[in-house]
Protein backbone atom coordinates (compact mmCIF):
# COMPACT_ATOMS: atom_id res chain seq x y z
CA UNK A 1 0.00 0.00 0.00
CA UNK A 2 1.47 3.34 -0.65
CA UNK A 3 1.49 6.11 1.64
CA UNK A 4 1.92 9.85 0.92
CA UNK A 5 3.71 11.70 3.95
CA UNK A 6 4.32 15.28 4.52
CA UNK A 7 7.50 16.07 6.14
CA UNK A 8 8.73 19.27 8.05
CA UNK A 9 11.23 20.46 5.00
CA UNK A 10 8.52 20.12 2.49
CA UNK A 11 9.22 17.30 0.70
CA UNK A 12 6.69 14.60 -0.32
CA UNK A 13 8.25 10.65 0.25
CA UNK A 14 5.99 8.07 -1.32
CA UNK A 15 6.67 4.49 -0.41
CA UNK A 16 5.61 1.06 1.25
CA UNK A 17 5.26 0.62 4.85
CA UNK A 18 4.60 -2.88 4.91
CA UNK A 19 7.80 -4.98 4.02
CA UNK A 20 10.53 -6.04 1.97
CA UNK A 21 8.39 -8.60 -0.56
CA UNK A 22 7.26 -7.87 -3.96
CA UNK A 23 4.03 -6.95 -4.52
CA UNK A 24 1.79 -7.22 -7.16
CA UNK A 25 3.72 -4.86 -9.39
CA UNK A 26 6.44 -6.96 -10.76
CA UNK A 27 9.58 -5.40 -11.26
CA UNK A 28 10.49 -5.76 -14.85
CA UNK A 29 14.08 -5.69 -16.28
CA UNK A 30 14.79 -2.28 -17.09
CA UNK A 31 15.62 -0.70 -20.97
CA UNK A 32 19.45 -0.96 -20.32
CA UNK A 33 19.12 -4.76 -19.93
CA UNK A 34 16.07 -5.76 -22.16
CA UNK A 35 18.22 -4.54 -25.21
CA UNK A 36 21.53 -5.81 -23.77
CA UNK A 37 22.93 -2.72 -23.07
CA UNK A 38 22.30 -0.39 -26.24
CA UNK A 39 19.18 1.84 -25.43
CA UNK A 40 18.39 3.72 -22.38
CA UNK A 41 14.84 4.38 -20.70
CA UNK A 42 12.98 7.43 -21.28
CA UNK A 43 12.15 9.84 -18.68
CA UNK A 44 8.80 8.02 -18.30
CA UNK A 45 10.01 4.41 -18.24
CA UNK A 46 12.75 5.28 -15.12
CA UNK A 47 10.38 7.13 -13.10
CA UNK A 48 7.96 4.17 -13.26
CA UNK A 49 11.04 2.25 -12.46
CA UNK A 50 11.67 3.80 -9.30
CA UNK A 51 7.67 4.24 -8.59
CA UNK A 52 7.67 0.11 -8.27
CA UNK A 53 10.79 -0.32 -6.47
CA UNK A 54 9.58 2.41 -4.09
CA UNK A 55 6.45 0.30 -3.59
CA UNK A 56 8.32 -2.95 -3.39
CA UNK A 57 10.86 -2.55 -0.94
CA UNK A 58 10.59 0.21 1.96
CA UNK A 59 14.63 0.49 2.06
CA UNK A 60 13.73 2.67 -0.77
CA UNK A 61 11.49 6.07 -0.97
CA UNK A 62 10.90 8.23 -3.56
CA UNK A 63 10.46 12.23 -2.98
CA UNK A 64 9.02 14.97 -4.71
CA UNK A 65 10.74 18.34 -5.15
CA UNK A 66 10.61 21.34 -6.70
CA UNK A 67 9.36 22.71 -10.26
CA UNK A 68 12.02 22.42 -13.24
CA UNK A 69 11.66 24.18 -16.20
CA UNK A 70 10.10 21.58 -17.87
CA UNK A 71 7.04 21.86 -16.09
CA UNK A 72 8.18 18.57 -14.04
CA UNK A 73 9.39 18.41 -10.01
CA UNK A 74 12.75 16.89 -9.44
CA UNK A 75 12.98 13.78 -7.90
CA UNK A 76 15.25 12.40 -5.29
CA UNK A 77 15.40 8.68 -4.84
CA UNK A 78 16.98 7.37 -1.26
CA UNK A 79 18.02 3.39 0.07
CA UNK A 80 17.83 3.47 3.79
CA UNK A 81 16.93 0.04 5.17
CA UNK A 82 16.54 2.07 8.97
CA UNK A 83 14.52 4.82 7.92
CA UNK A 84 11.18 5.99 9.95
CA UNK A 85 8.14 7.93 9.61
CA UNK A 86 10.94 11.13 10.62
CA UNK A 87 12.70 12.56 8.19
CA UNK A 88 15.81 10.85 7.44
CA UNK A 89 17.66 13.76 6.62
CA UNK A 90 17.29 15.87 9.90
CA UNK A 91 17.74 12.62 12.22
CA UNK A 92 20.24 10.75 10.42
CA UNK A 93 22.21 10.46 13.45
CA UNK A 94 25.77 9.02 12.99
CA UNK A 95 24.70 8.40 9.09
CA UNK A 96 26.17 10.56 6.22
CA UNK A 97 24.50 11.19 3.16
CA UNK A 98 25.92 9.82 -0.59
CA UNK A 99 23.69 11.96 -3.43
CA UNK A 100 24.26 10.92 -6.49
CA UNK A 101 22.90 12.87 -9.95
CA UNK A 102 22.06 11.71 -13.42
CA UNK A 103 21.58 13.14 -16.92
CA UNK A 104 22.64 16.84 -16.32
CA UNK A 105 23.36 16.07 -19.30
CA UNK A 106 20.77 13.82 -20.48
CA UNK A 107 22.91 12.67 -23.72
CA UNK A 108 25.35 11.42 -21.26
CA UNK A 109 23.04 8.48 -19.83
CA UNK A 110 25.11 6.09 -18.33
CA UNK A 111 24.85 7.11 -14.78
CA UNK A 112 20.67 6.73 -15.34
CA UNK A 113 21.23 3.38 -16.05
CA UNK A 114 23.68 2.69 -13.82
CA UNK A 115 21.64 4.20 -10.65
CA UNK A 116 18.73 2.15 -11.52
CA UNK A 117 20.30 -1.17 -11.11
CA UNK A 118 22.42 0.00 -8.28
CA UNK A 119 19.22 0.89 -6.16
CA UNK A 120 17.06 -1.77 -7.09
CA UNK A 121 20.05 -4.21 -6.59
CA UNK A 122 20.91 -2.31 -2.62
CA UNK A 123 17.12 -3.29 -2.10
CA UNK A 124 16.90 -6.53 -3.09
CA UNK A 125 20.29 -7.35 -1.23
CA UNK A 126 22.76 -8.26 -4.11
CA UNK A 127 24.77 -5.51 -2.67
CA UNK A 128 25.94 -5.50 0.67
CA UNK A 129 23.72 -2.26 2.92
CA UNK A 130 26.33 0.36 3.77
CA UNK A 131 26.15 1.21 7.65
CA UNK A 132 26.95 4.21 7.95
CA UNK A 133 25.89 5.91 4.97
CA UNK A 134 22.05 7.08 3.17
CA UNK A 135 22.43 6.46 -0.31
CA UNK A 136 20.27 9.23 -2.65
CA UNK A 137 20.31 9.53 -6.26
CA UNK A 138 18.42 12.16 -8.41
CA UNK A 139 17.11 10.17 -11.14
CA UNK A 140 17.26 12.52 -14.11
CA UNK A 141 18.13 15.83 -13.19
CA UNK A 142 17.68 17.62 -16.72
CA UNK A 143 14.07 16.70 -16.96
CA UNK A 144 13.44 18.83 -20.05
CA UNK A 145 16.49 17.90 -21.91
CA UNK A 146 16.06 14.00 -21.14
CA UNK A 147 12.20 14.98 -23.21
CA UNK A 148 13.89 16.00 -25.85
CA UNK A 149 15.62 12.70 -27.51
CA UNK A 150 17.23 12.00 -30.67
CA UNK A 151 19.83 9.87 -31.94
CA UNK A 152 22.36 12.14 -33.28
CA UNK A 153 23.37 15.72 -30.88
CA UNK A 154 26.26 13.57 -28.85
CA UNK A 155 28.50 13.37 -32.52
CA UNK A 156 31.20 11.82 -31.20
CA UNK A 157 29.69 9.40 -29.06
CA UNK A 158 29.29 5.63 -28.83
CA UNK A 159 25.81 4.84 -28.15
CA UNK A 160 23.02 4.42 -26.82
CA UNK A 161 20.57 4.79 -29.90
CA UNK A 162 18.84 7.29 -28.49
CA UNK A 163 19.31 9.96 -25.91
CA UNK A 164 18.16 13.11 -24.49
CA UNK A 165 19.39 16.60 -25.46
CA UNK A 166 22.23 18.85 -23.12
CA UNK A 167 20.02 22.03 -23.49
CA UNK A 168 17.29 21.98 -20.99
CA UNK A 169 13.44 23.07 -21.34
CA UNK A 170 15.08 26.68 -21.74
CA UNK A 171 18.43 25.52 -23.54
CA UNK A 172 20.44 26.07 -20.19
CA UNK A 173 23.76 23.57 -20.19
CA UNK A 174 22.95 23.02 -15.96
CA UNK A 175 26.64 22.81 -14.96
CA UNK A 176 27.03 26.27 -15.65
CA UNK A 177 24.01 27.19 -13.61
CA UNK A 178 24.56 25.80 -9.81
CA UNK A 179 25.71 29.41 -9.03
CA UNK A 180 23.95 31.93 -11.09
CA UNK A 181 20.74 29.44 -11.09
CA UNK A 182 18.90 31.37 -14.00
CA UNK A 183 17.04 28.03 -14.21
CA UNK A 184 13.94 26.38 -12.24
CA UNK A 185 16.03 23.46 -12.25
CA UNK A 186 19.23 24.87 -10.38
CA UNK A 187 16.80 26.40 -7.71
CA UNK A 188 15.14 23.01 -7.36
CA UNK A 189 18.88 21.11 -6.82
CA UNK A 190 19.67 23.92 -4.54
CA UNK A 191 16.64 23.30 -2.24
CA UNK A 192 17.67 19.59 -2.52
CA UNK A 193 21.02 20.22 -1.99
CA UNK A 194 21.19 22.09 1.35
CA UNK A 195 18.10 19.73 2.40
CA UNK A 196 20.36 16.61 1.98
CA UNK A 197 23.30 18.31 2.67
CA UNK A 198 25.15 15.45 1.31
CA UNK A 199 29.00 14.79 2.23
CA UNK A 200 29.73 13.23 -0.80
CA UNK A 201 28.35 13.84 -4.17
CA UNK A 202 28.94 12.25 -7.34
CA UNK A 203 27.60 13.98 -10.54
CA UNK A 204 28.18 11.14 -13.67
CA UNK A 205 28.85 12.22 -16.79
CA UNK A 206 30.83 10.86 -20.54
CA UNK A 207 33.48 12.92 -21.34
CA UNK A 208 34.60 14.68 -25.12
CA UNK A 209 38.12 15.07 -25.82
CA UNK A 210 41.19 12.71 -26.81
CA UNK A 211 41.24 8.81 -27.20
CA UNK A 212 43.03 6.86 -25.04
CA UNK A 213 42.21 3.24 -23.25
CA UNK A 214 40.17 3.84 -20.25
CA UNK A 215 36.71 3.90 -20.12
CA UNK A 216 36.52 5.02 -16.47
CA UNK A 217 37.66 8.72 -15.57
CA UNK A 218 37.36 10.90 -12.28
CA UNK A 219 37.49 14.63 -11.47
CA UNK A 220 37.52 15.35 -8.38
CA UNK A 221 37.16 18.22 -6.75
CA UNK A 222 40.14 20.16 -7.22
CA UNK A 223 41.88 19.10 -3.55
CA UNK A 224 43.92 22.76 -2.52
CA UNK A 225 40.43 24.59 -3.70
CA UNK A 226 38.73 22.27 -1.67
CA UNK A 227 40.89 22.71 0.99
CA UNK A 228 42.41 22.02 5.15
CA UNK A 229 42.60 18.49 6.06
CA UNK A 230 39.48 17.40 4.06
CA UNK A 231 41.23 18.45 0.32
CA UNK A 232 44.34 16.19 1.52
CA UNK A 233 42.58 13.44 2.11
CA UNK A 234 40.64 13.41 -1.10
CA UNK A 235 43.85 13.58 -2.61
CA UNK A 236 45.89 11.33 -0.44
CA UNK A 237 43.34 8.44 0.57
CA UNK A 238 40.11 8.95 -0.70
CA UNK A 239 41.20 8.65 -5.07
CA UNK A 240 44.35 6.49 -4.28
CA UNK A 241 41.15 3.99 -2.59
CA UNK A 242 39.06 4.18 -5.60
CA UNK A 243 41.74 3.81 -7.67
CA UNK A 244 42.98 0.44 -6.47
CA UNK A 245 39.60 -0.54 -5.35
CA UNK A 246 39.11 -0.60 -9.07
CA UNK A 247 42.08 -1.75 -10.20
CA UNK A 248 41.03 -5.04 -8.25
CA UNK A 249 38.11 -5.10 -10.44
CA UNK A 250 39.89 -4.60 -13.55
CA UNK A 251 38.38 -1.54 -14.22
CA UNK A 252 41.18 0.82 -14.86
CA UNK A 253 40.81 4.77 -13.72
CA UNK A 254 42.47 7.79 -14.37
CA UNK A 255 42.02 11.42 -14.03
CA UNK A 256 39.81 13.47 -16.18
CA UNK A 257 41.87 13.63 -19.48
CA UNK A 258 41.70 17.76 -20.07
CA UNK A 259 42.86 17.39 -23.53
CA UNK A 260 41.28 18.76 -26.37
CA UNK A 261 42.75 18.72 -29.99
CA UNK A 262 45.94 17.26 -28.81
CA UNK A 263 47.27 13.90 -27.44
CA UNK A 264 48.26 13.89 -24.04
CA UNK A 265 51.64 12.38 -24.16
CA UNK A 266 52.83 16.59 -23.55
CA UNK A 267 51.06 16.30 -19.83
CA UNK A 268 47.84 18.46 -19.10
CA UNK A 269 46.44 19.66 -15.93
CA UNK A 270 43.36 18.60 -13.60
CA UNK A 271 40.11 20.06 -14.57
CA UNK A 272 39.32 23.72 -12.39
CA UNK A 273 35.99 23.29 -11.10
CA UNK A 274 34.55 26.61 -10.20
CA UNK A 275 31.56 27.03 -8.52
CA UNK A 276 29.77 27.46 -11.56
CA UNK A 277 29.76 23.56 -12.32
CA UNK A 278 28.12 21.09 -9.49
CA UNK A 279 31.23 19.70 -7.96
CA UNK A 280 32.52 23.61 -7.43
CA UNK A 281 29.78 24.68 -6.23
CA UNK A 282 29.13 21.46 -3.87
CA UNK A 283 33.21 22.34 -1.91
CA UNK A 284 31.47 25.90 -0.98
CA UNK A 285 29.59 23.65 1.35
CA UNK A 286 32.54 21.29 1.85
CA UNK A 287 31.17 18.56 0.36
CA UNK A 288 33.64 16.08 -1.34
CA UNK A 289 32.48 16.10 -4.92
CA UNK A 290 33.18 13.77 -8.04
CA UNK A 291 32.56 13.86 -11.67
CA UNK A 292 32.73 10.58 -13.51
CA UNK A 293 33.62 11.00 -17.15
CA UNK A 294 33.17 7.84 -18.88
CA UNK A 295 35.00 7.71 -22.18
CA UNK A 296 32.71 8.58 -25.17
CA UNK A 297 34.13 6.06 -27.66
CA UNK A 298 33.28 2.72 -25.25
CA UNK A 299 30.71 0.80 -26.08
CA UNK A 300 27.50 2.34 -24.24
CA UNK A 301 27.19 -1.37 -22.14
CA UNK A 302 30.38 -0.84 -20.76
CA UNK A 303 30.03 2.79 -19.76
CA UNK A 304 27.26 1.83 -17.70
CA UNK A 305 28.73 -1.36 -15.99
CA UNK A 306 31.81 0.57 -15.03
CA UNK A 307 29.69 3.49 -13.92
CA UNK A 308 28.10 0.91 -11.77
CA UNK A 309 31.31 -0.79 -10.41
CA UNK A 310 32.58 2.88 -9.24
CA UNK A 311 29.75 3.99 -7.47
CA UNK A 312 29.79 0.59 -5.71
CA UNK A 313 33.58 0.83 -4.61
CA UNK A 314 32.71 4.81 -4.00
CA UNK A 315 30.10 3.40 -1.31
CA UNK A 316 32.58 0.96 0.22
CA UNK A 317 35.10 3.87 0.84
CA UNK A 318 33.22 6.32 2.28
CA UNK A 319 30.79 4.00 4.17
CA UNK A 320 34.19 2.55 5.90
CA UNK A 321 35.90 6.32 6.34
CA UNK A 322 32.22 7.96 7.00
CA UNK A 323 33.49 9.07 11.00
CA UNK A 324 36.89 10.34 9.23
CA UNK A 325 35.05 12.27 6.34
CA UNK A 326 31.75 13.92 9.02
CA UNK A 327 35.22 15.02 11.56
CA UNK A 328 37.11 16.69 8.12
CA UNK A 329 34.13 18.27 6.86
CA UNK A 330 33.57 19.75 10.77
CA UNK A 331 36.88 21.14 10.45
CA UNK A 332 37.14 22.19 7.73
CA UNK A 333 33.93 24.57 8.28
CA UNK A 334 36.49 25.82 11.29
CA UNK A 335 38.70 27.08 8.90
CA UNK A 336 37.31 29.83 6.95
CA UNK A 337 36.32 32.39 9.66
CA UNK A 338 36.41 36.36 9.77
CA UNK A 339 39.99 37.94 9.38
CA UNK A 340 41.11 35.06 7.70
CA UNK A 341 42.27 34.52 4.10
CA UNK A 342 40.05 33.11 1.85
CA UNK A 343 41.39 32.33 -1.99
CA UNK A 344 38.97 34.00 -4.84
CA UNK A 345 40.84 33.07 -7.79
CA UNK A 346 43.10 30.23 -8.45
CA UNK A 347 45.80 29.25 -11.13
CA UNK A 348 47.63 26.01 -11.42
CA UNK A 349 50.93 25.08 -9.44
CA UNK A 350 53.58 23.97 -12.11
CA UNK A 351 56.18 23.92 -9.71
CA UNK A 352 54.04 20.62 -8.36
CA UNK A 353 52.86 17.83 -10.27
CA UNK A 354 52.08 14.22 -10.38
CA UNK A 355 53.12 11.44 -12.55
CA UNK A 356 50.56 9.24 -14.23
CA UNK A 357 51.32 5.45 -15.70
CA UNK A 358 49.10 6.54 -18.78
CA UNK A 359 47.42 4.13 -20.96
CA UNK A 360 46.85 5.91 -24.55
CA UNK A 361 46.94 5.39 -28.04
CA UNK A 362 49.78 6.99 -30.35
CA UNK A 363 48.33 10.10 -32.07
CA UNK A 364 49.78 11.41 -35.78
CA UNK A 365 49.32 14.56 -37.21
CA UNK A 366 48.38 13.28 -40.88
CA UNK A 367 46.96 15.44 -44.21
CA UNK A 368 43.17 15.34 -44.26
CA UNK A 369 41.32 13.46 -47.33
CA UNK A 370 38.16 15.97 -46.49
CA UNK A 371 39.73 19.88 -46.38
CA UNK A 372 43.54 19.30 -47.28
CA UNK A 373 44.50 20.98 -44.10
CA UNK A 374 46.25 18.99 -41.12
CA UNK A 375 44.49 16.61 -38.48
CA UNK A 376 44.92 14.50 -35.90
CA UNK A 377 44.54 10.86 -36.08
CA UNK A 378 45.29 8.27 -33.49
CA UNK A 379 45.75 4.35 -34.17
CA UNK A 380 44.36 1.79 -31.68
CA UNK A 381 46.63 -0.75 -32.84
CA UNK A 382 49.41 0.75 -30.72
CA UNK A 383 47.93 1.30 -27.45
CA UNK A 384 50.99 2.21 -25.09
CA UNK A 385 51.91 2.93 -21.47
CA UNK A 386 53.74 5.90 -21.07
CA UNK A 387 54.93 8.19 -17.90
CA UNK A 388 52.78 11.72 -18.16
CA UNK A 389 53.29 14.84 -16.15
CA UNK A 390 49.75 15.29 -14.26
CA UNK A 391 49.19 19.39 -13.28
CA UNK A 392 47.08 18.33 -9.80
CA UNK A 393 48.67 21.16 -7.84
CA UNK A 394 46.70 24.75 -7.58
CA UNK A 395 47.67 28.05 -6.02
CA UNK A 396 45.50 30.86 -5.04
CA UNK A 397 45.67 33.79 -7.75
CA UNK A 398 44.02 36.11 -5.55
CA UNK A 399 42.40 36.31 -1.96
CA UNK A 400 40.10 38.56 -0.03
CA UNK A 401 39.79 38.41 4.22
CA UNK A 402 36.61 37.16 5.32
CA UNK A 403 34.26 39.89 6.80
CA UNK A 404 32.45 39.61 9.84
CA UNK A 405 29.28 39.98 7.44
CA UNK A 406 27.82 41.62 4.33
CA UNK A 407 25.16 43.79 4.23
CA UNK A 408 22.97 43.60 0.95
CA UNK A 409 20.69 46.25 0.19
CA UNK A 410 17.25 44.89 0.12
CA UNK A 411 16.30 46.52 -3.48
CA UNK A 412 18.82 43.67 -4.74
CA UNK A 413 15.78 41.43 -3.63
CA UNK A 414 17.49 38.36 -6.70
CA UNK A 415 20.36 37.91 -4.66
CA UNK A 416 18.55 37.99 -1.26
CA UNK A 417 16.14 35.33 -3.24
CA UNK A 418 19.25 33.09 -3.79
CA UNK A 419 20.58 33.31 -0.82
CA UNK A 420 17.62 32.55 0.91
CA UNK A 421 17.35 29.32 -1.87
CA UNK A 422 21.15 28.35 -0.28
CA UNK A 423 19.50 28.50 3.23
CA UNK A 424 21.47 31.55 4.16
CA UNK A 425 20.58 32.77 7.41
CA UNK A 426 19.91 36.84 6.99
CA UNK A 427 18.94 39.12 9.21
CA UNK A 428 16.86 42.14 8.47
CA UNK A 429 18.08 45.69 9.47
CA UNK A 430 15.69 46.69 11.95
CA UNK A 431 16.09 50.87 12.02
CA UNK A 432 18.03 53.29 9.55
CA UNK A 433 21.50 54.11 10.40
CA UNK A 434 24.73 54.70 9.46
CA UNK A 435 28.08 52.56 10.10
CA UNK A 436 31.51 52.68 8.89
CA UNK A 437 32.16 49.99 6.50
CA UNK A 438 34.96 49.13 3.66
CA UNK A 439 33.41 49.73 0.16
CA UNK A 440 34.57 48.64 -3.39
CA UNK A 441 34.72 50.59 -6.48
CA UNK A 442 35.01 48.51 -9.26
CA UNK A 443 37.91 49.55 -11.43
CA UNK A 444 38.14 47.83 -14.39
CA UNK A 445 36.91 44.34 -15.68
CA UNK A 446 36.72 42.90 -19.19
CA UNK A 447 33.22 40.62 -20.94
CA UNK A 448 33.39 38.10 -23.04
CA UNK A 449 32.45 38.98 -26.85
CA UNK A 450 29.80 35.69 -27.39
CA UNK A 451 26.85 35.00 -25.04
CA UNK A 452 27.37 32.36 -22.36
CA UNK A 453 24.45 30.78 -20.89
CA UNK A 454 22.36 33.51 -20.67
CA UNK A 455 25.31 35.94 -19.77
CA UNK A 456 27.78 38.17 -20.98
CA UNK A 457 30.09 37.00 -18.64
CA UNK A 458 32.73 39.32 -16.47
CA UNK A 459 36.23 37.97 -15.37
CA UNK A 460 39.50 39.80 -14.81
CA UNK A 461 37.62 41.91 -12.07
CA UNK A 462 40.03 44.89 -10.49
CA UNK A 463 38.25 46.60 -7.61
CA UNK A 464 39.52 49.65 -5.25
CA UNK A 465 38.72 49.67 -1.33
CA UNK A 466 37.67 52.69 0.55
CA UNK A 467 36.44 52.70 4.27
CA UNK A 468 33.82 55.05 4.74
CA UNK A 469 30.62 56.20 6.61
CA UNK A 470 27.39 53.67 4.86
CA UNK A 471 23.83 54.68 5.41
CA UNK A 472 22.18 51.83 5.71
CA UNK A 473 18.02 51.56 5.46
CA UNK A 474 15.71 49.58 7.36
CA UNK A 475 15.22 46.26 5.47
CA UNK A 476 18.07 45.58 4.56
CA UNK A 477 19.80 42.55 4.81
CA UNK A 478 23.26 41.35 6.81
CA UNK A 479 24.77 37.98 6.75
CA UNK A 480 27.16 36.79 8.79
CA UNK A 481 29.70 35.06 7.65
CA UNK A 482 29.97 32.68 10.80
CA UNK A 483 27.74 30.18 9.48
CA UNK A 484 27.65 26.86 7.21
CA UNK A 485 27.47 29.14 4.14
CA UNK A 486 30.44 31.13 4.47
CA UNK A 487 32.16 29.86 1.46
CA UNK A 488 29.49 30.58 -0.45
CA UNK A 489 28.55 33.72 0.74
CA UNK A 490 32.34 34.89 0.05
CA UNK A 491 32.59 32.82 -3.62
CA UNK A 492 28.96 34.78 -4.61
CA UNK A 493 29.57 38.26 -2.73
CA UNK A 494 33.44 39.16 -3.33
CA UNK A 495 33.32 40.70 -6.98
CA UNK A 496 36.37 39.73 -7.85
CA UNK A 497 35.28 35.73 -7.24
CA UNK A 498 35.41 33.68 -10.56
CA UNK A 499 31.44 32.90 -10.28
CA UNK A 500 30.77 35.78 -8.49
CA UNK A 501 27.33 37.67 -9.04
CA UNK A 502 29.20 40.43 -10.69
CA UNK A 503 30.77 38.47 -13.07
CA UNK A 504 27.67 36.77 -13.90
CA UNK A 505 25.75 40.70 -14.32
CA UNK A 506 23.96 40.52 -11.46
CA UNK A 507 25.47 44.22 -11.15
CA UNK A 508 25.49 45.41 -14.17
CA UNK A 509 22.91 48.22 -13.51
CA UNK A 510 25.94 49.85 -11.55
CA UNK A 511 28.24 50.15 -14.34
CA UNK A 512 26.08 52.51 -16.23
CA UNK A 513 26.21 56.08 -15.83
CA UNK A 514 22.57 57.05 -15.05
CA UNK A 515 22.97 60.69 -14.93
CA UNK A 516 25.22 62.97 -17.08
CA UNK A 517 25.87 66.54 -18.33
CA UNK A 518 25.12 68.48 -21.46
CA UNK A 519 28.72 69.97 -22.29
CA UNK A 520 27.68 74.08 -22.89
CA UNK A 521 25.86 73.97 -19.34
CA UNK A 522 28.97 72.29 -17.38
CA UNK A 523 31.05 74.42 -19.07
CA UNK A 524 30.35 77.25 -17.18
CA UNK A 525 30.03 75.07 -13.49
CA UNK A 526 33.19 73.50 -14.04
CA UNK A 527 35.32 76.41 -14.23
CA UNK A 528 33.45 77.89 -11.53
CA UNK A 529 33.87 74.18 -9.75
CA UNK A 530 38.01 74.25 -10.82
CA UNK A 531 38.36 77.83 -9.13
CA UNK A 532 36.44 77.12 -6.07
CA UNK A 533 39.11 73.87 -5.79
CA UNK A 534 42.43 74.85 -6.54
CA UNK A 535 43.92 71.36 -5.72
CA UNK A 536 41.97 69.79 -8.09
CA UNK A 537 41.97 72.37 -10.92
CA UNK A 538 46.17 71.78 -10.10
CA UNK A 539 46.12 68.34 -10.73
CA UNK A 540 43.34 69.00 -13.98
CA UNK A 541 46.42 70.98 -15.19
CA UNK A 542 48.73 68.09 -14.58
CA UNK A 543 46.51 65.97 -16.16
CA UNK A 544 46.42 67.77 -19.48
CA UNK A 545 50.47 68.56 -19.38
CA UNK A 546 51.44 65.20 -18.99
CA UNK A 547 48.57 63.04 -21.10
CA UNK A 548 48.20 64.30 -25.16
CA UNK A 549 45.32 62.20 -25.54
CA UNK A 550 43.45 63.76 -22.63
CA UNK A 551 44.88 66.99 -23.55
CA UNK A 552 43.28 66.63 -26.82
CA UNK A 553 39.80 65.52 -26.11
CA UNK A 554 37.69 68.15 -25.28
CA UNK A 555 34.81 65.99 -23.61
CA UNK A 556 37.49 64.03 -21.78
CA UNK A 557 38.49 66.76 -19.70
CA UNK A 558 34.83 68.17 -19.07
CA UNK A 559 34.17 64.33 -17.59
CA UNK A 560 37.47 64.18 -15.64
CA UNK A 561 36.27 67.20 -13.83
CA UNK A 562 32.87 66.22 -13.58
CA UNK A 563 33.74 62.85 -11.66
CA UNK A 564 35.78 65.14 -9.38
CA UNK A 565 32.26 67.09 -8.68
CA UNK A 566 29.67 66.60 -6.20
CA UNK A 567 27.39 66.28 -9.41
CA UNK A 568 28.82 63.16 -10.23
CA UNK A 569 26.66 59.93 -9.36
CA UNK A 570 27.82 58.14 -6.37
CA UNK A 571 26.37 54.93 -7.77
CA UNK A 572 28.90 54.45 -10.36
CA UNK A 573 30.79 51.50 -10.48
CA UNK A 574 30.10 51.77 -6.28
CA UNK A 575 29.49 47.99 -5.74
CA UNK A 576 26.10 48.25 -3.45
CA UNK A 577 26.91 45.25 -1.30
CA UNK A 578 29.28 46.50 1.65
CA UNK A 579 32.05 44.69 4.31
CA UNK A 580 31.90 45.28 7.78
CA UNK A 581 34.74 44.08 9.78
CA UNK A 582 37.23 40.85 9.59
Amino acid sequence: MKKTVAICFALIVLYSCTSNNQNKDELKPTVFEKTKGTKTGTYTQVMDFYNTLAKQYRSIALYTMQQTDAGEPLSLVTFNPNRSFESEFNNREEKIVLLINNGIHPGEPDGIDASMLLMRDLAEGKIEAPKNTIISVIPIYNIGGALNRNSHSRTNQNGPKEYGFRGNARNYDLNRDFVKADTKNARAFTNLFRTVKPDVFIDNHVSNGADYQYTLTHLFTQHDKLGGELGTYVHQALMPQLEDSLHQKNWDITPYVNVFNRTPESGFSQFKDSPRYSTGYAALFNTIGMMVETHMLKPYKDRVKGTYELMKSMINIVDKDAELIQQLRNSNKMTYKAGTTYPVQWEVDSTKTSTLQFKGYEGHIIDSKLTGAKRLKYDRNKPYTKEITYYDYFKSKKSVTIPEYYIIPKGYWNVVDLLKQNKIELQQVKKDTIITAEVYKIESYETVKNPYEGHYLHYNTEVSRNTEKVRIQKGDYLAKTNQDGVRYLVETLEPTATDSFFNWNFFDTILQQKEGFSPYVWEDKAETFLNENPEIKKAFEAKKENDPSFAKNWYAQLDWIHKQSPYYEASHLRYPIVRVGG
